[in-house]
């Protein structure tokens, strides 16, 4: 997986009528744009570190779809 700072993560929810997730990766701390990185949580406005798991697209900045480019 590869980010950058300003691409968009993507979380599908898990079960029926859990809300999709969004937030932008302000800080990537792994080697090469890979994980951790630092998000901003849309729906929350709060800022964490986190590994992303299958379940994680990554819009980068510019693309115009939701499909994963890593």
């Amino acid at each position: 997986m590869h980010a950058e700072v300003g691409d968009e993560l993507i979380i599908e929810g898990h079960r029926v009528g859990e809300p999709r997730r969004t937030g932008k990766v302000q800080e990537v701390r792994g080697n090469n744009g890979g994980p951790p990185y630092r998000v901003l949580w849309d729906d929350t406005g709060r800022s964490t570190l986190m590994f992303p798991g299958s379940d994680c697209l990554i819009k980068h900045l510019g693309e115009t779809n939701n499909e994963e480019a890593s």
